[in-house]
């Protein structure tokens, strides 16, 4: 099987403990312990959800002891874990990775977007939006019509409700979006810091098949619902 450069048989440790909360077994690819870990580890969500997998498959004689050692010890887990993150230089992750190429395209997903340093709203009224939030604004974007892309529309603010924001911004973006659409021809002027992020969205997915877009929106959700 096909491995992780900066993956090692410590990590186990780590997914065990995961894998043992409530509602015990393999958390989602995105749900938002397992993101969390990959974020700690610069190890895609995808590759430690496959190693759950291994983990509940006990596809190795390691694993097994693994099972034997902590599956019923959950406080020698417990002391094994923080071990193991004082090791690798938890909380101080810099320097653990100092001189480690790391790719960070997946990463920058799950943080903040940048945005432009000076100007009113700024920073603080798009604190809580990642890339993550405008896949799923574009997401919802190609199941509604301009005219329904409003607050009051139930499906924008269930999304709102999702992502922890307000309706008006989940509709701001959306608004942003119909100009990066050539289908709608859009000739006005827009001026807002979200524009270049929309954009990027919109590159890697607005000209792809909404289909694909959709199943793996559906995926992200998961990383707001826990």
């Amino acid at each position: 099987m096909a491995t992780h450069p900066l993956w090692t048989d410590e990590y186990w440790l780590l997914l065990m403990q995961l894998y043992l909360r409530k509602p015990e077994g393999v958390k989602p690819v995105y749900s938002r312990q397992l993101v969390e870990l990959a974020l700690e580890l610069h190890i895609p969500p995808q590759f430690l959800n496959q190693q759950m997998f291994r983990l509940r498959t006990i596809d190795t004689p390691r694993i097994q002891r693994l099972w034997d050692t902590y599956g019923q010890n959950p406080k020698k887990l417990a002391r094994g874990v923080k071990l193991l993150r004082q090791k690798v230089g938890y909380g101080n992750a810099s320097l653990f990775y100092d001189g480690v190429d790391v790719n960070e395209t997946w990463e920058k997903d799950f943080k903040p977007i940048e945005l432009p340093t000076a100007g009113g709203r700024g920073q603080e009224g798009y604190a809580q939006l990642t890339p993550v939030a405008l896949i799923l604004i574009l997401d919802l974007y190609f199941r509604l019509t301009p005219i329904t892309m409003v607050v009051g529309t139930p499906e924008v603010m269930e999304l709102a409700k999702l992502l922890k924001t307000s309706a008006k911004l989940v509709v701001e973006v959306m608004e942003i979006y119909q100009f990066c659409d050539p289908y709608l021809n859009r000739s006005d002027f827009l001026t807002s810091p979200l524009l270049n992020p929309c954009q990027q969205v919109w590159q890697r997915f607005g000209n792809d098949n909404p289909q694909k877009l959709a199943a793996f929106a559906a995926q992200l959700k998961e990383y707001y619902k826990s």
